[in-house]
């Protein structure tokens, strides 16, 4: 009888762990929510079992719905991917209970170090180097705001029951530290349900820097060498790579055994990530045990050639560690990137809403795709999960051919309808910073990540949106009437050179565009450039004295993407009116996207100034707290705590001040 495992996740873990399962010989179940009924993952597996409506709490954290799967399918193993129920005791004991085996560590072994004030203790005495940190059970804001000025601010907030940067906050003063505290405590609530806080010494110029850990139910243990995941946003990796720079033999076999340290002293089994802060002078520091795998685990593999889904699923059968230590070795240099659903222009904004004909980069030559989404397909970034779209990693003979190589698959992608912060990856890896390998966690904080466009670059976006609107909403005429000779957008004129007037906005800029039809082919002169281009497909070709560009234009409703080498630019193509102005409402604070609404800082006949906080709401894991755009009061609230709001919606009227 074939083993079966049944993958309690989803998106591109889930579609990783089912492929490494079905080339061993195994049997797969995946389980699905109503949202990702037509996903890649259910269709990879040999079975897939629905569990619920959309929102996590109602299908992918349900335990009960789950393990109900399993006993449905026959399922004797349950791999819990990463997020969701990976690093949950509770699933993990009742996998036990109910004769599953649960491909991860043991449920002991997750309290151990699940509650993060305990594992410093236990860390403590098993003699591994930890942070100055308070990490006792008095919750009081008075026993922590002693324990602040005991360890010396900076601080670092950090929700005892967490992991995976949610609810952390740097506090630099004593002032800042209980409204800091309200927000930690209040997203340790809705992330882990335990708002209790653990306080560390905050190292100003720390990088991150984790061990992979292998452990099997034998006792032999190795450590799988080290990842730097320094470039962190909201204590959130965007950046990982292995080896790390500037970590030596003798530094490196000091952290792998200290990690392994760590993994005997809970007896740990199968894989995990025992997390350290490296100091300047080379002293590191305990910081946590993920104990699943790790988001940035495909750079270890690249540069062992191991593949990590395939020992844990060894170790599960009760297998030895395939490779001892010393049979572990590093070949060349990895760097992956995240791939998230997100604006870094509009502060890292969720973008949530359709995509289609995603176009990723040929994986050879050293390149690797982690997705869930197929190249070509159509499909929805939803407000319920994580944003991350797909994990790019690239592997060269050394870190600067590995980060050129990432750099280059990063100006590739393209993903219509969806902003990716995928440019803003590609300037990390070519700042001169990043390049001299001069990492901390305060990297973007330290460092000016620019996206900007050269002026040539947006004349030629903005030659290519025109030409890519006039062709869709010809073609709309067409299909309307496709005899009428008036159905042509670019029609003939009378006594004069037909001409075609639009307005295309980036977002509050508009543009005006001209273009003149050149001939009856659909070439188009644009005013004042020098250019003129015409459609081939979903392609501008743009012509500039003698010079060809061929440039990818998407138009979907009112909003084309264009995709240029330095990144897509994203614009909204204007209908004016008869005066030539837009309506728009004036004194009102709107949703910039959908998500759930957690806190109202300001009532109706609130006073406040620009700036101030007004709302705070939650999308994709994330808080996001909305501002006064002037001074002014609070007409009117429209929200209420709890609600789901809808891009565009508005939240809040405001009167402002004259």
């Amino acid at each position: 009888m074939k083993n079966t495992l049944l993958i309690a996740n989803r998106g591109e873990i889930a579609c990783r762990v089912i492929r490494t399962a079905r080339a061993l010989g195994w049997k797969t179940v995946a389980v699905y929510s109503d949202a990702d009924a037509r996903a890649l993952h259910v269709r990879l597996a040999d079975t897939a079992v629905r569990i619920g409506a959309a929102p996590a709490s109602e299908s992918y954290l349900r335990q009960d719905a789950v393990l109900d799967a399993a006993r449905r399918t026959g399922a004797q193993f349950i791999h819990p991917g990463y997020g969701f129920l990976a690093e949950n005791a509770a699933f993990a004991r009742a996998c036990e209970e109910n004769n599953i085996t649960f491909v991860g560590p043991t449920a002991a072994a997750i309290d151990a170090m699940g509650d993060k004030s305990a594992a410093k203790h236990r860390m403590e005495a098993a003699g591994v180097p930890c942070l100055p940190g308070y990490h006792d059970e008095d919750q009081s804001d008075a026993a922590l705001l002693t324990a602040a000025r005991q360890i010396g601010f900076p601080v670092l907030l950090k929700p005892s029951a967490g992991g995976g940067g949610k609810g952390m906050h740097i506090v630099h003063s004593e002032a800042d530290l209980p409204a800091l505290l309200e927000t930690a405590r209040r997203e340790a609530r809705g992330a882990f349900g335990d708002d209790r806080m653990l306080i560390e010494k905050y190292l100003e110029r720390a990088r991150h820097v984790e061990i992979q850990v292998f452990r099997d139910t034998h006792g032999n243990a190795v450590y799988l060498f080290e990842r730097d995941c320094s470039v962190q946003r909201r204590h959130q990796k965007i950046i990982e790579e292995a080896p790390a720079p500037g970590v030596d033999d003798a530094l490196r076999t000091r952290m792998g055994e200290a990690a392994v340290q760590a993994a005997d002293a809970i007896e740990y089994r199968g894989a995990g990530t025992v997390e350290f802060l490296l100091a300047p002078d080379h002293a590191f520091y305990f910081m946590e045990m993920n104990t699943r795998l790790q988001v940035e685990h495909p750079v270890t593999e690249m540069i062992t050639g191991q593949d990590l889904v395939a020992w844990q699923l060894a170790v599960a059968l009760g297998d030895t560690l395939p490779l001892r230590q010393e049979a572990l070795s590093i070949r060349g240099h990895a760097v992956e990137a995240r791939l998230y659903a997100e604006d870094p222009d509009r502060g890292f904004l969720p973008s949530i809403g359709a995509y289609r004909n995603v176009h990723f980069p040929d994986t050879e030559d050293g390149l690797r795709i982690d997705s869930a989404i197929l190249p070509g397909t159509a499909g929805v970034v939803s407000a319920h999960y994580d944003p991350m779209l797909a994990k790019v990693i690239a592997w060269g003979q050394d870190r600067p051919a590995a980060v050129a190589r990432l750099a280059d698959a990063l100006a590739q992608i393209q993903v219509p309808g969806i902003t990716t912060n995928a440019p803003f990856n590609q300037a990390i890896l070519q700042h001169p910073a990043f390049q001299a390998a001069d990492l901390s966690t305060r990297f973007l904080e330290d460092h000016e990540i620019s996206t900007a466009l050269s002026e040539q670059t947006l004349e030629r976006a903005l030659a290519a949106a025109a030409i890519a609107t006039v062709q869709a909403l010809s073609n709309r005429s067409l299909a309307a009437d496709p005899c009428s000779p008036w159905a042509r957008i670019e029609g003939w004129q009378l006594n004069a050179p037909a001409q075609i007037h639009l307005r295309l906005c980036r977002g509050d800029v508009v543009h005006d565009v001209r273009l003149l039809p050149s001939d009856c082919m659909g070439t188009f002169q644009v005013e004042d450039t020098g250019l003129q281009g015409h459609m081939e497909g979903e392609q501008v070709v743009l012509e500039a004295s003698g010079v060809r560009r061929a440039i990818r234009a998407c138009v979907q409703d009112a909003d084309v993407t264009v995709f240029m080498p330095e990144g897509p630019v994203h614009l909204t193509h204007w209908q004016a009116d008869a005066s030539g102005s837009h309506a728009e409402e004036d004194g009102a604070c709107h949703a910039p996207m959908s998500g759930t609404i957690v806190a109202i800082v300001a009532e109706a006949g609130t006073d406040v100034a620009r700036g101030d906080s007004l709302v705070v709401m939650e999308a994709m894991k994330m808080e996001h707290t909305l501002r006064a755009p002037a001074a002014g009061r609070v007409q009117a609230v429209l929200c209420a705590v709890g609600e789901l709001v809808q891009e565009g919606q508005t939240l809040l009227e405001l009167e402002e001040s004259e």
